[in-house]
């Protein structure tokens, strides 16, 4: 007989710790897939996911069961991926003339024909991933989450814990920065 997660939490809080393994299998494919959202490496998402599982166990005590358990988990994984964005933001510069020849290649067909440029889909990714992480942590969360994610702005000041108005100013300046970005690109070759 399956235990519904308010048992297992229950039972977790109670001293049995191997009830936490249901919870950890039923949402680490969510966790990883956020995760994954952030970090370019798989022994970083795996990092993050274990800091998230670590994190969940040690902080259940604070679950009120107001919210379904997985909107706690998800806010607790945002937050977690945006404090490893904050401590690997120095490690994460790329310069444009790092570019893959893929890349290199989509982009200067994207500035001359825009309109030819869908087949390949893959190297545009890859151009976005390399702006992306140029961005400051709290400009990356906001960009991810409103943009690649398509999330509401109520949902990600709901996820970050962040007000309604303070998402909408990171918003903003998340925009501007990653403007300041795409212009440093080597006008000479691609604009």
């Amino acid at each position: 007989m399956e235990r519904t997660e308010a048992e297992l939490i229950a039972a977790v809080l109670a001293g049995d710790a191997a009830s936490f393994e249901p919870l950890v299998q039923k949402y680490s494919p969510r966790v990883f897939a956020t995760a994954r959202r952030y970090a370019r490496r798989e022994s970083e998402v795996e990092d993050i996911a274990q800091e998230v599982w670590l994190k969940a166990f040690d902080k259940l005590k604070s679950f009120r069961g107001e919210a379904p358990f997985e909107h706690w988990l998800m806010r607790l994984t945002v937050r977690t991926c945006y404090d490893f964005l904050r401590g690997h933001q120095r490690n994460r510069e790329s310069a444009f003339s790092d570019l893959t020849d893929p890349e290199s290649d989509w982009l200067e067909r994207f500035v001359t024909q825009p309109e030819a440029v869908s087949e390949n889909a893959e190297a545009a990714r890859l151009l976005v991933a390399r702006v992306l992480e140029r961005l400051s942590p709290s400009a990356r969360l906001i960009i991810t989450l409103l943009e690649i994610e398509d999330r509401s702005v109520k949902e990600i000041a709901a996820l970050t814990g962040w007000s309604v108005p303070l998402v909408k100013v990171r918003a903003f300046r998340a925009r501007a920065e990653m403007r300041k970005i795409l212009v440093k690109l080597p006008k000479d070759k691609y604009l």
